[in-house]
């Protein structure tokens, strides 16, 4: 993989307060450095609050609201965790509208930990193999989707992690998956 293989693609990051910094700051920056642009998406406006597990950490601007965010004008997502903010996200219907929409389109979908959550919400991990932090296990087994105990998990453009221990093979993961950019056996 080049380093810029994915100059010219926008890649959305769903986000809301309560996300684990570091499952949005290590992505952005390996998406960021192939060359992508990156927008931080969310259903909150101004800022919002990142956490280094149970602590307060920084603040990030948004970029755009999911309110108005549309999939068609990104060529993939990338799904933090952190426990609030994913419980908040599926909360959304515009946010589970927006992550569905991308698994319609067969754009790929990168979510690391509590990610996987709003997943679930969409209804996009039936027959699908999947891992996550492992109190999902559970949801995502009954969701329809086959869990498993695995550093990295890719099923058809959707690429999934369990924790922060294991972002450098979700990083690469998930920019080889926006750079190929096509999946047409994605379930929708």
């Amino acid at each position: 993989m080049n380093s810029k293989s994915l100059t010219g693609k926008r890649i959305a990051f769903l986000a809301t307060d309560g996300f684990e910094q570091v499952e949005l700051t290590k992505p952005w920056d390996a998406v960021k450095n192939a060359g992508a642009d990156v927008i931080l998406v969310s259903p909150k406006d101004g800022e919002i609050q990142g956490m280094n597990h149970d602590e307060k950490a920084d603040m990030f601007s948004v970029d755009q609201s999911v309110h108005t965010a549309s999939a068609e004008d990104f060529d993939g997502l990338v799904l933090p965790g952190g426990v609030a903010n994913p419980d908040a996200l599926r909360m959304c219907d515009d946010s589970v509208s927006f992550v569905r929409d991308f698994f319609k389109q067969h754009k790929p979908v990168a979510a690391i930990c509590h990610g996987p959550w709003t997943l679930i919400e969409a209804d996009v991990v039936r027959g699908r193999r999947v891992t996550s932090w492992p109190s999902l296990k559970t949801d995502l087994k009954n969701a329809g989707a086959e869990w498993v105990d695995e550093e990295c998990v890719c099923d058809e453009g959707l690429v999934t992690s369990r924790n922060p221990d294991d972002l450098p093979a979700f990083c690469d993961k998930a920019v080889e998956e926006f750079a190929e950019g096509k999946h047409a056996a994605q379930k929708a």
